[in-house]
């Protein structure tokens, strides 16, 4: 497909507001605002060399604040975000399976400033696991893309329906079904049904705990596996559960975590008075209440992404 139409993405240029409006900030270290204002000043620095190599190139494109995007992306031959995966992941939930998205990495962590600062916060900066550039490779992966030298990769989403109604947003990540206080407890039941007969692949699971997690392959390298699960192929079309901090597993220990395959659902009953589905995080939610099911599939359209090449070639790891 030729690509003739951007859409360039951006994380708001103040995403650190350190300084409130009368100047003065309550952060005291030195180190950590300079820390701050160095992310601020990197971020804005890519954005600006991004838009200089678009300029050079034989497309039409116009730049937006991820605030500002709220209608489902539809005119457009590929969008680029300049962030981080929360800019990307943004950009999927109004992103169908047609039009392809590249993420770059506007503020990748350094090692030695990590390390350096270690004793006194954590320096880290963007992550950018889905993000195939960075400002040092942007126009190379962006001239093998227009010159079609390199291809998006087909990425799994989650489809969730709320009483039988689909939400309209697809998660690329992962769901968190829970109740909206961290500290109360979730009540819930599940179980795994084939898509086929609607039988159930799996016994009636009922739980008292944190909440419940799913997520596709490429979120199972954020929350699912620094709980302890599995790292998936990248091209893998089931979905990973896992029960968040049983309060007692019961006769059920080994249905706490598992997989749902494609041809699979997961069929969730909520029996708590209030309840939130999480979409990618906390900034896409829906609620819930007493009595409400909710199920949990692949049946989502596919998201063409580019791909960093650590993500394409990363083996499935084992449970811990």
């Amino acid at each position: 497909m030729a690509i003739r139409k951007l859409l360039l993405l951006l994380k708001p240029l103040d995403p650190y507001p350190f300084l409130p409006p009368e100047g003065v900030s309550r952060i005291k270290n030195p180190q950590v605002l300079r820390y701050l204002e160095s992310r601020c000043t990197v971020h804005k620095d890519a954005i600006n060399f991004c838009q200089e190599i678009l300029h050079k190139k034989p497309v039409e494109w116009r730049p937006i604040s991820r605030s500002d995007l709220l209608h489902p992306i539809h005119d457009v031959d590929m969008v680029i975000t300049v962030g981080g995966d929360g800019t990307l992941l943004q950009a999927s939930h109004l992103i169908d399976d047609s039009v392809p998205v590249l993420g770059v990495n506007s503020d990748p962590t350094r090692t030695e400033e990590v390390e350096a600062l270690s004793d006194q916060f954590d320096a880290s900066r963007s992550t950018g696991h889905l993000c195939a550039a960075t400002v040092e490779n942007f126009e190379q992966v962006l001239d093998d893309i227009l010159f079609g030298k390199r291809v998006p990769s087909k990425v799994s989403r989650i489809a969730v329906k709320l009483n039988s109604k689909p939400l309209t947003t697809q998660a690329l990540n992962d769901v968190l079904i829970a109740h909206p206080c961290p500290a109360t407890a979730s009540r819930f039941s599940f179980k795994i049904n084939s898509k086929d007969d609607g039988e159930s692949c799996s016994k009636t699971v009922s739980s008292r705990s944190s909440g419940l997690r799913i997520c596709t392959a490429a979120g199972s390298t954020a929350a699912m596996h620094s709980a302890g699960g599995s790292v998936m192929p990248i091209s893998s079309r089931d979905l990973q559960y896992m029960v968040r901090e049983p309060i007692s597993p019961g006769s059920s220990p080994g249905l706490m975590h598992g997989f749902v395959r494609p041809d699979q659902s997961m069929d969730v009953n909520w029996f708590s008075n209030r309840g939130s589905i999480y979409i990618d995080g906390c900034h896409v939610r829906y609620t819930m209440q007493l009595g409400d099911t909710i199920e949990i599939s692949s049946d989502a359209p596919v998201l063409n992404v580019f791909l960093p090449p650590h993500a394409l070639t990363r083996n499935i790891s084992k449970v811990i």
